[in-house]
This record gives structure tokens, sequence and C-alpha cells, in this order.
């Protein structure tokens, strides 16, 4: 009897064993398939493949910016000139960058280089964006910020910080990256949005309808972003009692943060610091001496931008002079604008006028 019961045991304590074992076993299973799939997670993403690309996009657009110095190739009329490509594209200007084809790299001996930096701004965002090799309809944001230094002044300054404003977008992504040299840390961030509104603005800032001795009329105008403004797309428009002119500009580029002039006469005309000048007496839009392109009396003038793939153009900016809004200038002054908002009462009669000088 007492066998019986020993052998009982012997198979209740086999059976046990077995259970447990493949309990174990089972359980070792899914903790496998549990960390299978979430590899496959990282590796697939979303499973949206229109993230994907902007996932994609960004971080491939980043290591392209932060892998290498960059390289430029220029064009000439036949096409790309390849024989004189360089990388060296930090000392070219953004008339040629625009016209050739540029990848910005900002990195030399493995840290980030302040002079490339500065001139991001030669650069339109549509040159960034063909350089990174985004795809159609994408758009982007860059800033450089220091986050971290034994200057404590110096933590929160934007080296750079330009592009498209993240909420005029569909869907973005983004991929950053920290540099550590001199004693802090900068960090880059570039944002892939798919489509966005580009952050195209310029100012009318000066002009000058009365130029004293002969001189040139004039017109001052500022880009305040970052990236550079091609002006493909921008007209100006005139209008008073007597004379109505547009100009619709075909070439050109306005680099980040700088200034250009239009005038009647390149060869007598004051610049101050202004990148370029362009000649708008040919067409006759500007005047010098004796003849008027705009009316010293009473004028309005307007600065307008025709979107892609539209045919009304938007007024950008405007400023208007005699009449009721108690702006009437002599000669030798100019009207300028103070920079607080797009009204009326933000215009002033300047006595020593500045070209080129914001």
């Amino acid at each position: 009897m007492r066998s019986r019961e020993v052998r009982s045991l012997e198979r209740d304590e086999t059976a046990l064993t077995a259970v447990i074992e493949f309990l174990s076993a089972f359980v070792l299973f899914l903790m496998i398939l549990t960390a299978f799939l979430s590899l496959a997670q990282l590796q697939m993403g979303s499973n949206d493949p229109a993230v994907d690309r902007l996932d994609r996009a960004a971080v491939q657009g980043l290591d392209r910016l932060t892998s290498d110095g960059g390289w430029f190739v220029p064009a000439n009329e036949s096409g790309m000139d390849y024989n004189n490509a360089t990388t060296d594209w930090h000392e070219q200007t953004a008339e040629a960058l625009d016209d050739g084809r540029i990848q910005a790299g900002l990195v030399t001996n493995g840290t980030l280089d302040m002079v490339k930096i500065n001139a991001i701004q030669n650069l339109t965002e549509g040159d960034m964006i063909d350089g990174l090799g985004l795809d159609e309809g994408f758009s982007l944001h860059l800033s450089i910020e220091v986050v971290s230094s034994t200057n404590s002044s110096r933590i929160g300054t934007m080296l750079f910080d330009g592009g498209t404003n993240r909420k005029t977008a569909s869907a973005s992504s983004t991929a950053n990256r920290q540099f550590i040299q001199d004693g802090e840390v900068w960090q880059v961030v570039l944002e892939v949005h798919r489509g966005g509104r580009l952050n195209n603005n310029l100012h009318i800032t000066e002009l000058m309808t009365r130029p004293a001795s002969g001189g040139p009329e004039w017109i001052e105008i500022y880009n305040p972003n970052d990236f550079a403004i091609a002006l493909r797309g921008w007209s100006l428009n005139h209008t008073s009692s007597s004379i109505t002119s547009d100009f619709l500009f075909k070439s050109g580029v306005v680099a980040g943060k700088a200034t250009m002039v239009l005038t009647g006469d390149p060869s007598s005309q004051a610049i101050g610091n202004a990148s370029q000048v362009i000649d708008l007496g040919l067409d006759g839009f500007l005047g010098v001496g004796m003849f008027n392109g705009m009316s010293d009396g009473t004028g309005v003038l307007t600065l307008r931008y025709t979107q892609v793939d539209e045919a009304r153009p938007y007024d950008m900016f405007r400023a208007e002079w005699g009449g009721d809004t108690g702006l009437f200038m002599i000669t030798a002054q100019s009207l300028a604008w103070d920079g607080n908002s797009t009204a009326l009462t933000s215009w002033f009669v300047q006595q020593v006028p500045s070209p080129g000088d914001v």
C-alpha cells in the first residue's frame, strides 16, 4: 500500500515539474516575442508612410548639414559648372548661391563653423531644401542655439533661427544634434514639414521722392528673416494722381538680415551698408534729376508678392505720403519707417536720409 502512495506522489511531482517547466518556457517565449515586436516597431516606425518620409527626411537632412563642410556647384550659360565646384560655399554671394546648386555643411574639423553658420543668411529656404534633398512639397525650419555655456549670458543665444513656422504645416518631424565646443553646448534642430507657408517677408524701410542736386530717387528694402529671400514673384506698384507704374522682379536675392537699395541711378547712389543695388532707372520706375518716377507730392508705394501657381498678388507692405497723411517732404528729405507696425503712424519724415542703413 505504501509503495503505491510513493509512486503516486512521484507522478504528481513529475507532472507539477512539467507544468512549471512549460509555463516558464511559455513566459520566456512571450518575453522574446515582446522584445522582437518592440525592435520591429523601432525599425519600422509608425507604419504610416507619410510620417516615415518626414522622419527620414529630418534625420538625413540633419546628417547632411552637420557631417561635413558642404559644397557648391556654380551655374553658367550651359548649366551646372562642375569644373569649378568648391567646398567654400560660404564665400559665395547670395545671387551666386541661388543660381547654382548648394549643399550647406556647417562642420569644420569636427566642430560647427561660425563663419558657415553666418553664411546661411545667403541661402534661401528653397536653396537649403534642394541641397538637403528634401522631397517636393516639404519645407523646413532651422535653429542653432547655445544651450549651455560657462558664460551665463550666452545661454539661450540663437545663432540662427529661420524658416517655415511649424504651425502652418499639416505634419512635421524634428531631428537634433549637439556639439560641445569652446566651453559651450550648441544644439542644431532641423524641423521638416509637409507643406507649410514659406516665411516670405520684406519691409520697405525708407524712400526718397525729392532728391537734391539732380540725384536719384531710391527705395530701401530690408529682409528681417534669417534666410535670404528670392525676389522672383515680388513686385512694386506706385500710384498717385498723375502717375501709375508697376515693376516686376524677375531675378535677385536679398540676404537674410540685409538691405537692398533700388535706385534711379546706381552711379550716383549712396548705398551705406546695402548688400546689393538694383537699377530701376532703366525701367522708368524710379527717376533721376528732373525726371520723376515717383510723385513727390502725394503717392502710395506698395510692395507685393505673388504665391507660386497663383495669379493674384498680395499687398505685403505699404508706404503713403502727402494728402491726408500729414507726411510732406521737402528736397533732400526721405520718408522712413520706424519699425513698429505697418500703420500710417509708423512713418515719419527723415531729415537726414540714410540709404542702406536700417
